[in-house]
């Protein structure tokens, strides 16, 4: 074999074996990518395309930490849901749950954490500076309670019950402390169309969701168009 072939040879060779070992790690670009797309698509809620619990709890207590007193957790639950499903089908209590999903994004904007806890349930945490959350909480109710127009032309009329906690009123940045509070003085105020503003008693609310909770002293904000 001449010099020139034996070079072309070893040129040959290692095209090759760089080809060859360029193959696996194209494959695994792919199936990295792949798995990236999975896990973005897991952090979200596959119907709302609001953020899963994990997710919204490390942005929430983020939040917390960067704005502490201005700041706001709101708890949100559709009132009447299952009646919905019973009276227009699944598909409509569907497109009632996607509709929350977005005009909570809406509302909290891109810097906020919404989440879809479950069920009819809602979480959004924010800055919410003092002087800004009466005009804030009002337009949230004017969203929230707007008809759903549901693809067949039938209108659903929506009912939401909301509870709010801030760090202010309840003496702390704690998530959780937050969360029990906002839900407590949700279901304190349930089906009244208002926004329920946490105290300091709804935070020491020993039962899960304030289900078994009394009605501790409340102040609401606004009230249902």
């Amino acid at each position: 074999m001449t010099s020139a072939i034996r070079v072309h040879a070893r040129i040959g060779q290692r095209a090759l074996l760089v080809t060859t070992a360029a193959l696996p790690l194209t494959g695994w670009t792919v199936h990295a990518y792949t798995l990236h797309r999975q896990l973005a698509a897991s952090r979200r809620d596959p119907l709302t395309g609001l953020l899963r619990r994990d997710t919204y709890t490390a942005r929430a207590r983020r939040i917390l930490t960067r704005h502490g007193e201005h700041t706001a957790v709101i708890w949100v639950d559709v009132d009447h849901f299952k009646a919905v499903n019973d009276h227009y089908g699944h598909p409509a209590g569907d497109a009632v749950l996607a509709a929350t999903g977005a005009r909570l994004t809406a509302w909290a904007g891109p810097h906020g954490a919404a989440s879809r806890l479950g069920g009819d349930e809602f979480a959004v945490v924010l800055e919410l500076a003092p002087a800004d959350r009466g005009r804030r909480f009002e337009q949230l109710l004017r969203m929230l309670h707007t008809p759903v127009v549901l693809d067949d032309g039938r209108t659903v009329a929506v009912a939401v019950s909301i509870g709010a906690a801030t760090p202010d009123a309840i003496g702390t940045r704690d998530l959780t402390a937050l969360q029990r509070a906002a839900d407590a003085a949700l279901y304190a105020g349930k089906h009244t169309g208002h926004i329920t503003l946490a105290t300091g008693e709804h935070a020491a609310v020993p039962s899960a969701n304030g289900r078994r909770a009394g009605r501790p002293g409340t102040s609401v904000w606004g009230r249902a168009a």
